[in-house]
């Protein structure tokens, strides 16, 4: 019961639609009729700049870890029921119950749940991300690449390794937001991905 108690909680925690709000706020409109349709903070960035860009961020990632939080806690630990949280808290962004499961690409939240299972491996994630969006300027490909060596880093650099169901929960997370970029994929694929500072050829890449 108190694993089915987590699971609901880190759902309900991921489905906060931050950036939705945050804009709705501020400018009174639906952040997914704009840009990419989504409610992250790179889509917000293209109505509010900056600052909507950071505290959408942080509020999100703020969702993925106090999801993680609250799951270990309230299961006590129990590796199976954490992993499933990982797992529900990126599906919550990706499929808010609040906006009709039509929500964000699950990037920002699943920092915040990736710093729970394993902040050091996180800090090489990141390091991947900067070097792919500095080597080719496509921040999708840097998000793709980074959430994909995440369960690889999670997997065989952690110590003591970590239990089984946590690389799995790690891995489905991964997988969830990588294919939530399916048209940035399909995009880099036909070449008509936008590179980062550079004038945009569609506003919808993130």
């Amino acid at each position: 019961m108190l694993g089915l108690l987590s699971t609901l909680i880190a759902y309900l925690l991921g489905s906060v639609p931050f950036g939705y709000l945050i804009v709705r706020w501020q400018k009174g409109i639906d952040v997914r009729t704009t840009g990419s349709g989504s409610i992250g903070a790179t889509n917000v960035m293209r109505s509010l700049g900056p600052v909507g860009f950071a505290a959408t961020f942080v509020l999100d990632v703020g969702k993925g870890l106090g999801a993680m939080l609250l799951a270990t806690k309230i299961a006590r630990n129990d590796p199976v029921w954490i992993a499933v949280a990982a797992t529900v808290a990126i599906l919550g962004h990706c499929f808010p119950i609040w906006l009709r499961f039509r929500g964000g690409k699950g990037v920002a939240t699943g920092v915040g749940v990736f710093v729970a299972l394993a902040p050091l491996q996180l800090v090489l994630v990141l390091i991947v991300f900067a070097v792919v969006v500095a080597i080719w300027r496509y921040v999708s490909l840097g998000s793709i690449v980074a959430t994909a060596a995440f369960p690889i880093f999670i997997y065989f650099l952690k110590q003591p390794p970590p239990p089984l169901p946590i690389v799995v929960g790690a891995t489905v997370g991964a997988a969830i937001i990588i294919a939530q970029h399916h048209s940035n994929l399909r995009r880099l694929l036909k070449g008509t991905e936008n590179r980062l500072g550079k004038k945009k050829v569609e506003d919808r890449s993130q």
